[in-house]
């Protein structure tokens, strides 16, 4: 089987984020990032969804983490893209359900090159770490649109760190079963015939 993978980088002056990402991979992560959050729910993305991850990133925390944040959903998006090549043979549709405690994370989402995003969840604290939460909404939003992915993602609980959590981990899930190659399918999951254009 061809390698399913990419190496992708954007720089800016605000940031400079570089990432390799193997989707037939074990779950080997190396992450660095200056967000400390930010490393611990990517480490937990490609353990759950057996992806290899090498993420490094930089940015302009001085100012507050947002860039950084926003910056690597744009190049990890990028990099399903382009690990994905025309989709053919990936069962397209993935999702998962992942409790944390008393925290409910459910994420489900489609390759269908359509970016979409329906996101909700509640927060109780601004921040989870150096993390304000409210970027956990703008990650799956900015992943949706540069990986050209249909995502819907909810969750319920009590501990802002537990349901964020709960939704990475969710990710990853049904990352890994949209991702996976269907033996029984030649070309791509779609009537229309492509999911590129």
């Amino acid at each position: 089987m061809t390698a399913r993978s990419a190496s992708v980088k954007r720089k800016t002056n605000e940031t400079q984020i570089a990432i390799d990402l193997n989707l037939d991979g074990s779950g080997a992560a190396t992450v660095d990032t200056p967000v400390g959050f930010l490393t611990h729910m990517l480490t937990a993305l490609a353990v759950h969804g057996l992806l290899d991850l090498t993420v490094k990133a930089a940015g302009d925390t001085w100012i507050d983490n947002h860039h950084t944040v926003e910056d690597t959903a744009i190049v990890l998006g990028k990099a399903f893209d382009q690990a994905l090549g025309d989709r053919s043979g990936i069962n397209r549709v993935g999702h998962a359900y992942v409790p944390m405690d008393e925290a409910l994370g459910f994420v489900a989402l489609d390759f269908s090159g359509r970016p979409y995003c329906v996101f909700s969840a509640e927060w109780n604290t601004p921040v989870i770490g150096q993390f304000p939460t409210d970027l956990v909404q703008h990650f799956f939003e900015t992943i949706a649109v540069h990986g050209r992915i249909t995502l819907h993602a909810s969750v319920t609980g009590r501990n802002d760190h537990h349901k964020a959590e709960a939704l990475f981990k969710a990710l990853g899930r049904a990352l890994r079963l949209a991702v996976t190659i269907d033996p029984g399918r030649t070309g791509v999951a779609s009537t229309k015939g492509t999911l590129t254009d």
